[in-house]
């Protein structure tokens, strides 16, 4: 089975069935034996008969003790080996199943993370959940046709040539057996295939609908949007259940079958032999054994019928991930891919360099904190996706286009800290050193720089307690802070911060403004923010209006000249009052907890482009 560090290979993206034929291949020997051990395992069913036969004949009928007992130890000995083979033949069809799960599930991740902030563009997060909580069991149940599968056809022409010895009238009853179940079969397996795809569709768009619900429920409720959105939510599921009314018509149809025709068959070839047993045309001892011989293909035209059912099911499912593999980041080399003309591949500056953004007109200093202001939250964010070169851009870094750049010198040099990044579960010393192995000095300079101090210390195991995905474990403002841990511990050249204090009370983020600017001297930062507290640490101001600068300066400056600067950021005027009364290095450990609101930092954020690249630049 496929170890959990091993690489899964290239998949088949050709489509459904060359996917499951690549899962297969991916594991030769093992589907080999599969194959092989339930072919025996039928066959040795099937022999019973015979030999139950040959015990009448030659031995029960004539009287013959000898005989009698001999031909019961085979039957005897046949049945304990097949039972040891059907241990085996299900040992390793299990694991053939698991290894297709397992390798599946590689394939799926490893490909989300190379499209990286691509991915929300381009599917739906609730596509990507259906296809791993329910497509990969689907593959991999459909991967019995290695096993049961084969096995059913090798013992169908076995037993039809046994059946041959005895009376070619009922060896060929068994053979036409197998066309009329494909023709009962084959076209419900083509409806289910169509029916199960559309059910898996809009099984899509209800799971986002959820995910927008239990994401956006406060803001429906201010908004008074709430029973709109739940009347819309009430049509899909009714739509989607009745969609899986008509998926279990069919399916009800194939498990019938599935009972009905081996029944059939049963029944058919059981009468013919009693009629030739009553003609004198065979023995009794062939008759019992015609009889175990139809009784022993029941299970395998069952097989073949739910192979029929697992295949139609599986092949829907791996089209879904065929779909996803096939999707690709947009080619970035550095080639210019903004709005105006590229002019091809350039080094990133060896220096500090002024980033320009000419939409907005926001000029970066190197060296410095620079603050952007706006009323509107996607404008603002706007402007450092361009800058973080999350999208089209046409910013410059040292007077050279930003997208005519190599991607990798971009990310390894601008970070963009989003306050909604995600935080994957772990040890908080993982949560915020990502894939790097920060020593315990940088740790800790970290920590401090973000007033997290608090975190650390209440948390029973220190650095070592674990968090949970996303951070639920944390409140919002500790899992803001533990972002800017995290993003200080990266140490970028140029750190593009999206509200890092959004969630913080006041006392805790005059803290993280002065200790923030002490951390990160020397090095360019920017920050997005409305707070007064965080403007007053840094060294430019960009007011933007309608997303253009309106105004540059200091905080103060601004707050005397600019009347919409002023009534933007007056709601916190106390608070900067409060700030001169703290002192230089405030410290937080009193406060209660350092936080407006347990979630409260849910309430913004930048761009799916820049929370995405933040978490990829970071990890």
């Amino acid at each position: 089975m496929i170890d959990a560090y091993e690489d899964p290979g290239t998949p088949d993206s050709r489509g459904g069935w060359a996917y499951l034929a690549w899962l297969v291949r991916c594991q030769p020997w093992r589907a080999l034996a599969g194959a092989v051990l339930a072919s025996v395992w039928m066959v040795l069913m099937a022999v019973a008969p015979y030999l139950l036969s040959k015990a009448v004949d030659d031995g029960l009928e004539p009287g013959d003790t000898a005989a009698l007992a001999g031909w019961t130890a085979a039957l005897f000995a046949v049945g304990a080996f097949n039972a040891w083979v059907s241990i085996m033949r299900h040992r390793t069809m299990t694991r053939v199943r698991m290894d297709g799960y397992f390798r599946t599930t590689k394939v799926v991740v490893g490909h989300t993370l190379r499209l990286g902030a691509a991915l929300p563009r381009q599917v739906g997060a609730a596509e990507v959940v259906t296809i791993g909580v329910s497509d990969v069991h689907t593959i991999a149940g459909a991967l019995t046709v290695i096993g049961p599968g084969v096995g059913s056809v090798v013992v169908y022409v076995f037993v039809a040539g046994l059946l041959l010895s005895v009376s070619p009238l009922l060896a060929a009853v068994v053979l036409l057996g197998m066309p009329v179940v494909a023709m009962l079969v084959g076209p419900l397996m083509s409806r289910l295939q169509g029916t199960e795809t559309e059910y898996r569709e809009r099984q899509g768009v209800l799971t986002a609908r959820i995910g927008d619900l239990a994401g956006g429920l406060r803001v429906l409720n201010g908004l008074g949007g709430k029973e709109l959105f739940a009347a819309s939510f009430d049509r899909d599921s009714q739509r989607l259940r009745a969609q899986g009314y008509r998926v279990g018509a069919v399916t009800s149809w194939m498990q019938a079958l599935g009972v009905g025709l081996p029944t059939l068959f049963l029944a058919v070839v059981t009468w013919l032999a009693a009629r030739l047993a009553a003609q004198g045309d065979m023995t009794v001892g062939e008759l019992v054994s015609v009889y175990g011989y139809v009784a022993v293909l029941i299970g395998p035209v069952a097989f073949l019928v739910d192979m029929g059912y697992q295949l139609s099911r599986g092949v829907v499912a791996a089209r879904r991930v065929v779909r996803l593999l096939r999707l690709e980041p947009a080619p970035d080399t550095g080639t210019g891919t903004g709005t105006g003309t590229g002019t091809g591949v350039a080094d990133a500056p060896v220096e500090p360099s002024v980033l320009h953004d000419p939409v907005s007109g926001v000029r970066v200093a190197p060296g410095r904190l620079t603050a952007l202001v706006g009323a509107r939250h996607t404008e603002v964010t706007a402007v450092v996706d361009r800058l973080g070169r999350y999208g089209p851009t046409d910013a410059t870094w040292g007077g050279v286009r930003l997208d005519a750049v190599p991607l990798d010198q971009v990310r390894d040099r601008i970070l963009v800290a989003d306050n909604e990044a995600d935080l994957f579960a772990g040890s908080l010393r993982e949560v915020v050193g990502g894939r790097r192995a920060p020593s315990p000095a940088d740790v800790g300079r970290a920590v401090r720089a973000a007033a997290a101090d608090d975190i650390v210390q209440g948390l029973p195991e220190g650095l070592e307690s674990p968090v949970t995905a996303q951070g639920r474990s944390l409140s919002g403002g500790q899992r803001q802070r533990v972002r800017l841990v995290r993003a200080l511990l990266a140490d970028p050249g140029t750190l593009l911060a999206v509200e890092p204090t959004s969630a913080l009370d006041a006392h805790t983020e005059a803290a993280v403004a002065q200790r923030l600017r002490a951390a990160r001297t020397g090095r360019t930062t920017v920050v997005t923010t409305t707070s007064p507290l965080l403007l007053a640490q840094a060294d430019t101001v960009h007011y933007l209006v309608d997303g253009k600068v309106t105004a540059t300066g200091h905080h103060h400056e601004l707050l005397e000249r600019e009347p919409g600067y002023r009534s933007l950021v007056a709601r916190d005027t106390d608070d900067t009052d409060d700030t001169d009364r703290l002192g230089a290095d405030p410290d937080p450990g009193d406060d209660a907890g350092g936080d407006k609101g347990a979630d409260s930092d849910t309430d913004t954020g930048a761009g799916a482009g820049a929370g995405a690249g933040a978490e990829e630049v970071v990890r």
